[in-house]
């Protein structure tokens, strides 16, 4: 692995534990929790309402926003943070359907997490008009670009498998069919490196709690592309994305910037984290991370398939075709995850039959991995699932 990495020492782990499921959510870092404290105990505590200007809280969505955008191939001043991932993936749909009047058709794909589709039908119910949603096979999506497509709205990485689709081609699909592009980042902002410039695309949204590391509830993101700023028409014009919030004027007249997609008041406990958990990332590579992510992940799945053969890996086998997680089907799948997580390998569950391990290499090293895998053969291998204690099915897979 590059020599910046693993940064181990700048992460709160449990010695006990192997951790691969950083991209459902983070780990904490070190400096966080201190720093929290100092903004509710020296700032809210002490300052009151005065923190605002005098801690500068008004400029943290910001100061924060561009921090993200150096992670995702983005400009400055692109990037606006705060509300929930599902907000704003409510917000680029609708002004990506304005800027496509004469067009009734939103793209997807059957691999886009349940979130993106859900907003989609509900902006439909509310404007009232007759869209439909198209959800193809994620490998199918590029045939189903055609010319009564307003928007297509992907995830970029698959959260069940992986599967990563190719960001510059689809979006120039997209875009040559006259369609807008909104790209969903969460499950590869902070995983691989991504050029949003580059890409031409329209819109992106993002979460911060998975590999960005900002902790349950961290703000999520919203990126546009700087030329089309001025003709978002935003759906949910709240008061952070007036022009001039404080001058309180009755009509609402939206910012000059992507900062027009800011919603409600900025969660700025949950942003404080954040701003802090970035910190991990100055001086990584992200060409580095990739590579390491790549390296432990191939040898995950070539000593699981050696160990357990009852295993079938659902991620593309081609490194270069997934993100930073791996995937392995299995029928018993949920019970054997908790037998995996209660020996103190914890990864994670999704419905039907996945096992799903990410790999974060800022924490990850070879040993984690293979330690990972020792723990799984044994749970596999001996049947250790049929315990009768991992049968049943907790609210939170």
């Amino acid at each position: 692995m590059p020599a910046s990495l693993p940064r181990k020492d700048l992460f709160s782990l449990p010695d006990d534990i192997v951790y691969l499921d950083g991209n459902s959510l983070g780990a904490l870092p070190k400096g966080a929790a201190e720093h929290v404290e100092t903004v509710i105990r020296a700032q809210w505590g002490e300052l009151l309402i005065r923190a605002w200007n005098q801690a500068d809280w008004i400029s943290l969505p910001k100061q924060v926003g561009d921090r993200i955008a150096g992670l995702i191939g983005a400009p400055k001043g692109s990037v606006a943070t705060g509300d929930t991932l599902s907000i704003k993936v409510y917000q680029a749909l609708d002004a990506a359907l304005k800027m496509r009047p004469g067009r009734k058709t939103i793209l997807s794909d059957s691999g886009n997490f349940p979130t993106d589709l859900y907003m989609a039908q509900g902006l439909i119910g509310t404007i009232g008009k007759d869209y439909e949603i198209r959800t193809p096979a994620p490998e199918d999506v590029a045939e189903n670009i055609t010319d009564d497509v307003a928007a297509v709205l992907l995830t970029h990485v698959d959260y069940r498998t992986g599967r990563l689709h190719d960001m510059a081609d689809i979006t120039r699909r997209a875009q040559d069919a006259g369609a807008v592009m909104i790209w969903d980042l969460a499950h590869s902002a902070g995983a691989l490196p991504l050029d949003l410039a580059g890409s031409n695309a329209e819109f992106a949204v993002g979460c911060t709690y998975k590999y960005l590391n900002g902790g349950p509830g961290a703000p999520a993101f919203i990126y546009a592309r700087p030329d089309i700023v001025t003709d978002i028409d935003p759906a949910l014009a709240g008061w952070m994305g007036h022009d001039a919030p404080f001058a309180m004027e009755l009509g609402y007249r939206p910012a000059m910037s992507t900062e027009r997609l800011r919603v409600g008041t900025p969660p700025i406990v949950q942003l404080a984290i954040l701003d802090r958990a970035l910190d991990v990332w100055e001086g990584v590579d992200m060409a580095d991370l990739r590579a390491a992510s790549i390296a432990l992940s191939e040898r995950f799945i070539a000593e699981v398939e050696a160990r357990c053969p009852d295993l079938t890996l659902a991620s593309p086998r081609d490194p270069q075709a997934r993100g930073s997680q791996v995937s392995f089907a299995f029928d018993n799948g949920y019970a054997a995850m908790q037998a995996l997580i209660d020996r103190g390998v914890i990864g994670d569950f999704r419905a039907p039959n996945i096992m799903r391990f990410g790999f974060t290499p800022l924490y990850l090293d070879e040993n984690d991995v293979l330690r990972a895998c020792e723990v799984l053969e044994e749970v596999i291998g001996k049947a250790l699932w049929r315990d009768e204690k991992y049968q049943t099915v907790s609210r939170v897979t």
